[in-house]
């Protein structure tokens, strides 16, 4: 029995040194089995937790990188939205800035037809008034080097817009309330204008007979002649000296066939002898139009036109006006 123990039974010599003694160890077989087991399997435990542990740490550093990479995916979004829309904002100012000074270029030059229809009252009108006035010269060749602009240029520009626009609103505001009595002065000066007889009536320009005493072509003797005598050939057109109102459109024994037109400013345009009339009482005429035909009807010695103007129911001389 003893020995079967002892052959269960292990001896460990321990030999520190050379000179010293030699240490025995018994140990049994079970336990020499046990320890390195409970060794083995201790490690193991560790080796599984670690490999637990790390498979959880990869996992929360996985979950982790996924959430920055999508939190990094949504800021390029937003960026680049923001980007967009900054890019939209700057177009659409530069595209308002653009419209606002095509529409003050416009403006300058309405103001500058303003004023030229004030000198045409000027010239054409004794009694001008001042009043005030306004373009766009828009043309498709473009070009030009890509500068890039930046955020704080664009809101000096949505400023310098925002003054250019308040700026037209008054220039608008001015031109409501003074260009109405500009174009009302424009359109009276222009129906003065052409009402006013200085348009030669006949192609021909040959003058037999001038305003004033002379002596009468059929006695010979001293008479007075109102208006003046332009020959031509029977069937010319007759042409209305200035726009008007034709009075009278009738026939007499000395004058033959005749129109009178009353113009502005007590003004009568007489025309005489003619061979037929082209108008009407009543009928409004405009200058250069013409009225009739050349003849000689009435007292006459051939075929002429007696053309007379008459101020304020007084016969004046008709060359002053159409020369």
């Amino acid at each position: 029995m003893k020995n079967r123990r002892k052959k269960q039974r292990l001896t460990l010599l321990v030999l520190r040194d050379a000179q010293q003694s030699v240490k025995q160890i018994h140990l049994s077989k079970p336990l020499m089995i046990a320890v390195p087991a409970a060794a083995i399997l201790s490690i193991s435990s560790l080796i599984v937790s670690l490999h637990i542990q790390s498979a959880r740490t990869i996992s929360q550093l996985e979950q982790q990188l996924t959430l920055k990479s999508l939190e990094s995916m949504k800021m390029e979004v937003m960026v680049t939205d923001k980007e967009e829309a900054i890019e939209r904002l700057n177009q659409a100012i530069m595209k308002l800035s653009e419209e606002a000074t095509q529409t003050k270029t416009q403006m300058k030059k309405m103001k500058e037809l303003e004023l030229e229809l004030q000198q045409f009252i000027k010239k054409h009108s004794s009694s001008g008034q001042e009043t005030s006035s306004l373009s766009l010269d828009g043309s498709p060749q473009v070009g030009g080097e890509y500068i890039a602009v930046h955020e704080n240029e664009m809101l000096h520009l949505a400023e310098e817009t925002r003054d250019d626009f308040e700026a037209i609103q008054e220039l608008i505001k001015t031109m409501e309330s003074h260009i109405p009595e500009t174009l009302h002065q424009a359109a009276e000066t222009q129906t003065k204008r052409e009402g006013k007889p200085a348009l030669w009536p006949t192609r021909s320009k040959q003058l037999t007979s001038s305003f004033g005493y002379r002596s009468d072509p059929f006695n010979g003797r001293s008479a007075y002649h109102a208006g003046i005598d332009i020959a031509g050939e029977r069937g010319d057109p007759v042409f209305a000296a200035g726009s008007g109102t034709v009075t009278t459109a009738a026939r007499s024994g000395v004058r033959g066939n005749y129109i009178i037109i009353r113009h502005p400013n007590g003004l009568e345009t007489w025309y005489m002898h003619l061979d037929s009339l082209g108008v009407q009482v009543g009928e409004q005429v405009k200058q250069g139009e013409v009225i009739g035909k050349m003849g000689t009807t009435g007292r006459s010695t051939g075929p002429h036109l007696h053309f007379q103007v008459v101020k304020n129911n007084r016969t004046v001389n008709p060359l002053p006006y159409i020369q």
